[in-house]
Formats: C-alpha cells, sequence, structure tokens
C-alpha cells in the first residue's frame, strides 16, 4: 500500500468484501483517471460477458493509471457503471478474483451504481477512479 493512503474498515460497520469503507490521502498527486470500458486499440467492445468486460475495462483504468506514474495499490476510489446490477452481483467472485489477479489485495473505497446504458451500447460495465501518487 502506497504511503499516501491509508484504508479504514472500522469493526462498527459490516466487513467489507471488495472494497474499503475510507480511504484517507494525504500528500501526493491526485491522478482522476476517466471511465473505462472494455474498448480495444481500434475502439471497439470487446468480450461477450461481465467478467470478459470487467476484465478489459479493469485493464483499460490500470494502463491509464501506470501511464500517470502510479500502480493498483494507489487507488483512493473507483465507481463501477453495470447495466445489470443483479448480473454484476451474481459474478461478483469471478470479478473479485479478476480485481486480485490484476490489482492485489488493497482496495480503494468503492460503488457500483446502476445504469441504464453506457456510451458504447455493447458496454456492460465501465470503471472510473482516482489515485493518489505518493
Amino acid at each position: 500500500m502506497t504511503e499516501a493512503l491509508h484504508r479504514i474498515n472500522p469493526a462498527e460497520l459490516s466487513p467489507p468484501t471488495g472494497f474499503s469503507h475510507a480511504v484517507t490521502a494525504t500528500g501526493g498527486q491526485l491522478v482522476f483517471l476517466a471511465g473505462q470500458t472494455a474498448l480495444d486499440q481500434d475502439g471497439r467492445v470487446v468480450g461477450d460477458t461481465l467478467p470478459a468486460q470487467f476484465r478489459r475495462a479493469l485493464t483499460n483504468l490500470l494502463t491509464a493509471l501506470e501511464a500517470a506514474g502510479g500502480s493498483p495499490t494507489d487507488l483512493a476510489r473507483l465507481t463501477v457503471y453495470a447495466t445489470d446490477v443483479a448480473d454484476y452481483r451474481d459474478c461478483a467472485p469471478e470479478l473479485g478474483r479478476i480485481w486480485r489477479e490484476m490489482a492485489g489485495r488493497d482496495y480503494p473505497a468503492m460503488a457500483v451504481i446502476g445504469v441504464v446504458r453506457l456510451w458504447d451500447e455493447e458496454a456492460m460495465v465501465e470503471l472510473d477512479g482516482i489515485a493518489v501518487l505518493p
């Protein structure tokens, strides 16, 4: 975990699974990450399942973060926009495995928000975030 971030999970709240209840940031540089869907380099949505699209969207988000000089442990906040929240919940164990494989076990403060559709009509999920670089 980066020295700029401290993840807080009070015992008085339900145990977090796949997120942190709060994240504080000190010093460092803020990086605001634009929403990323499962677009390939040619601008086409790839993946016909939520987990496949989540993997690609997370890859895109982490690529942007890395280009800004950060790593997954620098993520303080992540918002997930899903076109089917029930499907997202059903896929949560697999999505958690994908997260741990790609981003590790440090979880940012997170929210999952159900949306009617995303900019790219074929997209099932979009991720945006805020990172704090040390």
